[in-house]
């Protein structure tokens, strides 16, 4: 398993909270892509968690602040 930096994860948001938010969000819509079959299950034996937060370091995941919390 590849180890991600929580120094770089930080570069990328502007706090923890935001992190985990964020995280947890592409996380269960990886899931959920993966269980209604739209996406090729090619993620080399990686959890959701573990794949979102790849995404999120290397600038897959974009987000935006609202009044309201982030989309």
């Amino acid at each position: 398993m590849n180890k991600l930096s929580l120094d770089v994860l930080m570069r990328k948001v502007d706090n923890r909270y935001s992190l985990v938010v964020i995280t947890a969000k592409r996380a269960r819509f990886i899931t959920e892509t993966e269980e209604s079959g739209k996406v090729a299950n090619n993620n080399n034996g990686n959890k959701p968690v573990t794949m979102a937060l790849q995404d999120i370091a290397n600038d897959r995941v974009k987000f935006l602040h609202t009044r309201q919390g982030r989309k």
